[in-house]
């Protein structure tokens, strides 16, 4: 028997190696305490779009309720630049010690998919979390543009192709390819107005500068309420709870339509799946008490807070949905 944890007796016998068991022991519970007490020092983190976008106001939700729950600090790092591949890089080359982790959106899925640049590989590189929130987007128009739904804008957009220019915050982005996907299945051409991020896309949306855009609901709802813009469709299959009187871009022509934005949390490759479980159990948790609930709802978000697993395929499928259409439109994030 060569089993080092035993030992063989002068006369024949076999006993356990005493030592090799108290060691084994104390490994043993040293992992049960490390995961018992994660986590053990503040969190970090990256948001990888600037302040005021949904990415931003989401994570810092999402921030102050795990720091709230584990009395740790969850620091909110807004790291953003190149479409959030920056900030997403930064994450995916970080130690896989649970104490790094990011919000992404669906251009994560596909970044490295469009670009050799991008600093990761949006299918290899990350240990899936959470889906925190769908997030319905808004085709919004300004007030001046004689409009009052979809089937009219495309009527005009066909009337003067190319004349019309649409607002984005970051070359493959979820704006930029929901109005892509509108463009392929409508047939119209709109030209893109590249930002570098939502905060400065909205200051010339609402001076009037461009005339239409798709923007997620977080953060552009008081806009529309206060008629400053005018939502003429919601991109998502069903609508939106908030605005029961918009149609959808499915009910308004372009049957089938769904362009979906959403905001979850990765960590880089390799953190242990009982830690992920972890932060997926709290966030689950907290999106169903009502206070926060009905918090992300008014802000135009969607709650979810699925496992890691769900969340896995979810970003996959994702992937493969928006690759296709941004190689159908020629997108670049380069």
């Amino acid at each position: 028997m060569s089993n080092s944890n035993y030992l063989r007796t002068p006369q024949g016998g076999i006993k356990k190696n005493l030592s090799a068991c108290i060691c084994g022991s104390i490994l043993l519970l040293a992992v049960t305490a490390h995961a018992q007490t994660y986590p053990a020092k503040p969190v970090r983190f990256i948001l990888s779009y600037p302040p005021g976008g949904a990415t931003d106001t989401l994570g810092r939700i999402v921030a102050k309720s795990l720091s709230d729950a584990w009395n740790v600090n969850v620091i909110a790092d807004n790291r953003p630049g190149a479409s959030g591949n920056i900030g997403t890089s930064l994450c995916a080359k970080s130690p896989p010690d649970g104490y790094t982790m990011c919000m992404v959106a669906p251009a994560q899925t596909i970044a490295s998919r469009l670009s050799a640049n991008a600093g990761y590989d949006s299918l290899k590189d990350f240990s899936h979390v959470t889906l925190v929130a769908t997030v319905p987007m808004l085709l919004l128009v300004h007030p001046a543009l004689p409009v009052k739904n979809l089937a009219e804008l495309i009527a005009l957009a066909k009337r003067r192709p190319g004349a019309l220019n649409y607002a984005s915050s970051g070359g493959g982005a979820s704006p930029h390819l929901a109005m892509e996907l509108l463009k392929q299945q409508a047939g119209i051409d709109i030209t893109l107005i590249t930002y570098k991020g939502a905060g400065a896309q909205m200051v010339d949306h609402l001076a009037g500068r461009v005339e239409v855009a798709f923007a997620p609901a977080v953060g552009v709802l008081p806009f529309v309420k206060e008629g400053r813009l005018r939502a003429i469709a919601v991109s998502t299959k069903d609508r939106f709870p908030v605005l029961p009187n918009v149609p959808t871009a499915s009910e308004s022509g372009l049957k089938g339509y769904d362009a979906s934005s959403w905001q979850g949390i990765v960590m880089p490759a390799g953190v242990p799946p009982e830690i992920r479980r972890q932060i997926s159990d709290e966030i689950a948790k907290a999106l169903k008490t009502p206070t926060l609930r009905e918090r992300v709802l008014d802000l135009g978000g969607v709650p979810v807070g699925n496992t890691p697993e769900q969340f896995a395929a979810y970003y996959a499928a994702e992937s493969e949905k928006w690759f296709k259409v941004a190689k159908t439109a020629n997108v670049t994030v380069d």
